[in-house]
């Protein structure tokens, strides 16, 4: 398939001819007449647009050469509320769409936002690749690790652009203490730790009632096994049900734990566990509100993460973060763009900050401005196929870390994993964690 997006690179990199892929019909090079600025403007949908999807929309909207052309969501009102915000910064007509599906068939969608709940993420990331479209994968790049890695195959097979978006990758002074860390200001580094505070409160006894008018609760549940709707799942509280969240871990901490990976250059870990649960109140919460886990890396490195949800107590003044510890100092990178640089004797030797307000327990929009780093990393990679700052190879990496403590958590024991792949060694049980149970017709498949 000849797609708009393929124009765009090659018209970008001054190749005359169209690559093939994708599942959807032949698109004739006439058309391309027709698109103003085709060499250059990307056409973007965005999926799941209720809070973090509707900030991205409007975020994407703001960059140049970007045109918003759908806004697809289950939930009506949220497609209504996203057209009316992005409609503030741009002024070409945006259609609404509630099944994505049909947003894949159009021709003239370059890429894709999915900023769906977590069960969705993978499912909907590989429809796209292989409608020819590019994606922006909010984090989580999976719900179970097995999606991790078809996405991976699935990046190979149909030449997409696959960012994740763990934006911190993207940011100035994180990169900068990042590069320090690799060139040694604090020696070798052996230990991290990060975290993640917050006052979440109850989210009581869901009761069983009629669907909303305003929500398709069939095609929300999407891929996973269904299940009758009740008041306490919609919207945000999902993150909370194993049968569609993945926990704080994965909601929060993969983008601290991403930069502890990145900065001390770790790949698959060799041993996980996790230990914490759900204390402190009595509802129908299913996943940890209190959570450490740790990673080992062979003999020589290790990583911890602590999440609590709901005591929202901070470390080092910041309710996110991540503390390099080496043999000649530590580094502390919290929920700024910015760095801490300390000697031995808990010194600071370095602080480099940032003037921009950045709020990380902000659910829908907390750092807008650095964010326009990521996305136009994104598209960089699409006009000019500049290197992802944050691929879906890394983006799995750090995913998979949190999802292997999150089934330690639940099989009640230690893992033993493969260094060279993550993959969990001699645990039946556990393994049976790798994948999931998907709704008849729903199934991944390359």
């Amino acid at each position: 398939m000849n797609t708009r997006r393929d124009f765009i690179k090659k018209a970008a990199l001054g190749v005359s001819t169209l690559s093939l892929g994708g599942f959807v019909n032949n698109v004739n090079a006439s058309s391309y007449s027709n698109i103003k600025g085709a060499n250059d403007q990307i056409r973007v949908a965005v999926i799941g647009v209720n809070s973090r999807g509707r900030a991205l929309a409007v975020n994407f909207a703001k960059q140049k050469g970007c045109v918003i052309s759908h806004i697809c969501d289950v939930d009506s009102r949220a497609i209504e509320k996203c057209i009316d915000a992005v409609s503030k910064v741009q002024k070409d007509k945006i259609k609404g769409e509630k099944d994505f599906r049909k947003v894949l068939e159009d021709r003239d969608v370059d890429a894709v936002i999915i900023a769906t709940p977590d069960h969705w993420h993978a499912p909907a990331a590989l429809m796209a690749m292989q409608a020819g479209k590019d994606v922006y994968l909010e984090k989580p790049c999976s719900y179970a690790p097995e999606e991790g890695e078809i996405l991976i195959k699935a990046v190979d097979k149909y030449k997409r652009v696959l960012q994740m978006g763990n934006q911190r990758r993207s940011w100035p002074n994180v990169k900068e203490g990042i590069q320090a860390l690799k060139e040694g200001v604090i020696g070798d580094v052996h230990f991290g730790k990060a975290w993640y505070t917050n006052n979440r409160p109850s989210i009581g006894i869901g009761k069983n009632v009629a669907v909303p008018d305003w929500l398709d609760w069939d095609l929300w549940q999407g891929p996973a096994p269904r299940v009758a709707f009740k008041d306490n799942y919609v919207h945000y509280n999902w993150h909370w049900f194993w049968r569609w969240g993945t926990a704080e871990s994965l909601n929060n901490g993969t983008h601290m734990v991403d930069i502890l990976r990145w900065g001390m250059d770790l790949e698959y870990p060799t041993m996980v566990n996790s230990i914490g649960g759900r204390y402190y109140y009595k509802d129908d919460w299913e996943t940890p509100d209190t959570q450490v886990i740790n990673l080992e890396y062979g003999n020589s490195k290790s990583i911890s993460w602590e999440g609590r949800c709901c005591n929202g107590r901070t470390i080092e003044g910041s309710s996110v973060g991540s503390l390099f510890f080496g043999d000649k100092g530590s580094m502390l990178i919290t929920g700024s763009d910015g760095y801490t640089i300390f000697d031995p004797d808990n010194k600071v030797v370095k602080e480099q900050t940032s003037k921009l307000t950045i709020d990380p327990r902000n659910l829908m929009n907390p750092a807008e401005s650095l964010d326009a780093l990521h996305i136009n990393n994104f598209f960089d990679a699409i006009r000019k196929n500049e290197q992802l700052n944050s691929d879906i190879v890394s983006g799995h990496k750090s995913t998979l870390s949190m999802q292997l403590g999150n089934i330690s958590q639940r099989v009640g024991r230690s893992l033993q994993t493969d260094a060279e792949n993550g993959r969990i060694i001699h645990d039946r049980e556990a393994m049976a964690y790798w994948g999931r149970d998907y709704e008849k017709g729903w199934e991944m498949k390359l």
